[in-house]
């Protein structure tokens, strides 16, 4: 789905009076109802988390976090069954992941007294049951299963839906009969840095030359998107010429703009490729070996 940088904004503006809680999804899908699911929680996703990185140090000052902490024990000791860190995150508009990872850090200096490791807290928060205190790990785990943007929940889905879209990108160029080379073989052939796939033979989409391609599971907005050409799309593209992005969530429509500097943008597999007749990526590698060894 390409957006208009204007429709883009109007998205934006709704997210910024949501808290991170899965109910603020509905939300959204009912004031946006032609935008999928998937392409909202994305950006709530992205700006949520611009929003945390600007206001997360005063979260992390040390008498905030006593604060925080008595309050819960508070709160917890008068309201047992309530889901007293859950509003506390809310409340004070931090992730309610991050709320759980401060509060359980400062209740095991309690118990333990000193620092305990970021081993043992992502294994306490990945596992509640493994927190000695029953009611902070039914806290936790309401933090955790009600955080759409932050906690352990949150990155074992992140990574099933960006391995389950390389699959599909994987799946869609065998249909079309497309000899490719995904990233685990092109390290095994010594790049260190490479694209999803990279065309055995390239084609063309649209018009334009297509010798890579790389899945985002995400939507592409301005500061993804900078920040990916920077570190990612412009040493593709040096290394082996022109190539496609598939932000499978959709993109802001404006950020297509470098296709006749050799970096293509669409929100799903491209229908209409013709394949170019061309040396394959083995073929290139192979015949630059042999000039290296001349």
């Amino acid at each position: 789905m390409r957006l208009s940088r204007a429709d883009y904004k109007e998205i934006v503006k709704w997210i910024e009076q949501l808290r991170p809680t899965r109910q603020c999804m509905k939300v959204l899908k009912d004031k946006f109802p032609s935008h999928s699911q998937s392409t909202l929680l994305s950006i709530f996703s992205l700006e949520y988390q611009k929003r945390i990185k600007r206001t997360i140090s005063r979260h992390h000052a040390s008498d905030v976090i006593e604060r925080y902490y008595q309050r819960y024990l508070s709160e917890a000791k008068a309201r047992p069954t309530s889901p007293v860190l859950l509003e506390l995150a809310n409340e004070v508009d931090l992730s309610p992941a991050l709320m759980a990872r401060i509060i359980l850090d400062r209740f095991l200096q309690d118990m333990d007294g000193g620092m305990p490791s970021k081993s043992v807290i992502n294994s306490m928060l990945k596992e509640p049951s493994l927190i000695p205190d029953q009611i902070l790990a039914t806290n936790i785990y309401q933090c955790t299963i009600n955080d759409c943007c932050y906690g352990p929940l949150v990155d074992c889905i992140k990574h099933a839906i960006g391995q389950e879209h390389e699959v599909l990108l994987c799946d869609k160029l065998k249909e079309r009969n497309l000899s490719f080379l995904d990233e685990n073989q092109l390290r095994t052939m010594g790049y260190d840095k490479t694209p999803d796939i990279i065309l055995e033979v390239p084609v063309a989409v649209e018009g334009h030359i297509v010798h890579w391609i790389e899945s985002k599971a995400s939507f592409g907005d301005d500061h993804s998107h900078r920040s990916y050409l920077k570190e990612q799309f412009w040493s593709y593209w040096n290394r082996f010429g022109p190539g496609l992005v598939i932000y499978w969530y959709g993109f802001i429509g404006e950020l297509d703009c470098q296709r006749d500097r050799g970096i293509l943008l669409k929100d799903c597999f491209p229908a209409d490729i013709v394949t170019l007749c061309h040396t394959t990526q083995q073929e290139r590698s192979a015949d630059s070996h042999k000039e290296d060894k001349e």
